[in-house]
């Protein structure tokens, strides 16, 4: 038979997108160490602020409730983190020139990148919670919590993979993007997430109630471990879904730059 006219067929983005999720995920499993930091971190983190500092900023031995709401997104952090050089590596190893021969959308290579992210973080989050109840941590949050809890965590590394698959995209470099990508790991350490913010300095109060991580981290504490969640769960949606907005309008915008429209 023929073929030489045949027409070729092109593949539906579903497809596509899942191609390259599959892609993604098994780089993840073949970079272990990656995987591996993004979990030992957070948890050397949990420990170092439990039973170091924990004593001095709170005696009645509860920090490690407290903290647990912040060290969560602190994980959720840093594994994103990894999206930026992931995607930066493949706008300048070439790949990218191959995949726009073919008849799919070459933009689905960062779609796989996020949606891998967002699996390897929240296996990241079960650890963290898990280490976090061995050493205390004394939840009180029923299912229905819980579930919004989740729901409130995945929207956030969604958000900060987005993010972070942005800066990877504008950068030059994986290099470039790792140490840009970094920057943003310290607004955490600027929040509610170690100590309230009450006992800041005056001038860094403003900062540090006015950023988008406070509002996540106090909507996270208030459903796992009781008390008033104010305007803190509609300012973290507000936060979160204004960030993803840009973030994916900023992703598809230097993605056409960078390769072409396809």
């Amino acid at each position: 038979m023929n073929t030489a006219g045949a027409v070729q067929k092109t593949p539906s983005l579903m497809t596509t997108n899942l191609v390259f999720i599959g892609r993604s995920l098994r780089h993840s499993l073949r970079n272990v160490e990656s995987l591996l930091m993004a979990i030992i971190l957070p948890v050397f983190l949990m420990l170092l602020f439990t039973y170091v500092f924990g004593g001095a900023i709170d005696t009645t031995g509860r920090y490690v409730t407290y903290v647990v709401p912040g060290i969560i997104l602190l994980c959720a952090g840093y594994g994103s983190s990894s999206t930026a050089v992931d995607v930066a590596t493949d706008m300048t190893n070439g790949i990218i020139d191959r995949f726009r021969t073919m008849p799919i959308r070459a933009v689905s290579v960062v779609t796989g990148h996020v949606v891998a992210s967002v699996v390897r973080n929240m296996l990241a989050t079960c650890i963290v919670v898990g280490v976090a109840l061995l050493l205390g941590f004394q939840p009180v949050a029923d299912l229905s919590d819980w579930i919004i809890a989740l729901g409130l965590i995945v929207l956030f590394i969604l958000t900060y993979t987005w993010l972070f698959a942005a800066i990877g995209l504008v950068t030059g470099s994986p290099a470039a993007a790792s140490g840009y990508g970094f920057a943003l790991l310290f607004l955490p350490y600027l929040s509610s997430a170690f100590v309230p913010t009450d006992t800041m300095p005056s001038w860094l109060q403003g900062f540090a109630n006015h950023q988008p991580i406070t509002p996540v981290i106090e909507a996270l504490r208030a459903l796992l471990i009781g008390g008033p969640t104010g305007n803190n769960g509609w300012l973290a949606l507000l936060w979160c879904a204004g960030i993803l907005l840009l973030s994916l309008i900023w992703c598809t915008i230097a993605f056409r730059m960078r390769s072409g429209r396809r």
